[in-house]
């Protein structure tokens, strides 16, 4: 596991969401501790809490960080209604960090050891492409480690829309995204059911998605007479300078209606990489296209695949 993967010490938090009952773990309280940024905790009481959020907690450009740690308790429900988390470094509205957005490498978004269940990024295409039902990042950095997400959606069409779960435009210089034994079920969204990025790099580290569906119709570009989408089962990536990597990973059970029923990868510049290894990608059918079984792959040469499982 690169040292970069690995879960934040949080065991002397900047924040602590909670009086230690399930009660004083509250939407508004979410909030303001991701507003104010650091490392954040909660304490909620010995038992599972599932918190509903009234409102999406948006991380402010001008911190440096914030981790968010449900140390495995911990679920925020975004009630089919909205977006959980939002993290934007070109949206004026959450500060300025000044230089070039896209370019910054803070804040640095952490989540770990959480669950995100019923995230809703249908409607929210104003912001700089859309989607991401329980996560939309764009700029700075991201990861997760250790966490469950559940039944997350976007718009049901749209050529490039994606990310039922996660939707990561940009990383500040080039960053890799994370994705570390963590866990995507139940998503669905026009392109990239679980995950979706436009000019990111990825690794997907001993982790599962299953039973996520790209329900678009029309693929990218759309073709005449359709709203376009449908590509990417699990995991839909476009753009230049692309990168995505599965290791130790479990795919499988994902539909797309067009292209790709587990991965969708178009790499604009012909520069972007796919390697999958130590992982098993079965049972994702591409209702349109794919290059082999479940994956639709255009890049620099050909995918590198080792010790998996690709049928």
């Amino acid at each position: 596991m690169p040292a970069v993967a690995r879960a934040v010490n949080t065991s002397k938090p900047t924040r602590t969401i909670g009086n230690g009952t399930p009660a004083s773990c509250t939407s508004a309280a979410v909030v303001k501790a991701v507003s104010a940024g650091g490392v954040i905790a909660f304490n909620c009481g010995p038992q599972p809490v599932t918190i509903t959020m009234t409102a999406t907690a948006k991380v402010r450009n001008t911190v440096s960080q914030v981790v968010l740690d449900g140390g495995g308790r911990v679920t925020l429900d975004g009630a089919g209604k909205r977006r959980i988390l939002y993290m934007n470094t070109c949206d004026q509205a959450q500060g300025s960090g000044g230089g070039s957005c896209i370019e910054k490498t803070t804040p640095k978004l952490v989540v770990q050891n959480m669950a995100f269940k019923n995230g809703n990024g249908t409607g929210q295409t104003a912001d700089w492409g859309g989607g991401g039902g329980a996560i939309f990042a764009y700029g700075g950095s991201f990861k997760v480690i250790n966490s469950r997400f559940t039944g997350n959606k976007c718009d049901r069409t749209g050529p490039d829309v994606g990310g039922g779960a996660i939707r990561i435009s940009y990383q500040g210089g080039d960053n890799t995204v994370y994705i570390v034994g963590s866990t995507f079920t139940g998503g669905s969204c026009s392109n990239g059911a679980a995950l979706s990025s436009l000019h990111a790099r990825w690794m997907v580290l001993n982790s599962v998605l299953s039973g996520n569906s790209a329900v678009g119709n029309g693929a990218n570009p759309a073709r005449a007479g359709t709203p376009g989408g449908g590509s990417g089962g699990a995991i839909y990536m476009d753009g230049n300078d692309i990168k995505l990597t599965v290791d130790g990973t479990i795919i499988e059970k994902n539909h797309a209606k067009e292209g790709g029923g587990a991965i969708f990868f178009v790499s604009n510049d012909l520069s972007g990489t796919l390697t999958i290894r130590n992982s098993k990608l079965h049972s994702n059918p591409s209702d349109g296209f794919e290059t082999f079984p479940g994956v639709f792959y255009r890049g620099k040469g050909d995918p590198v695949i080792s010790s998996s499982t690709v049928n």
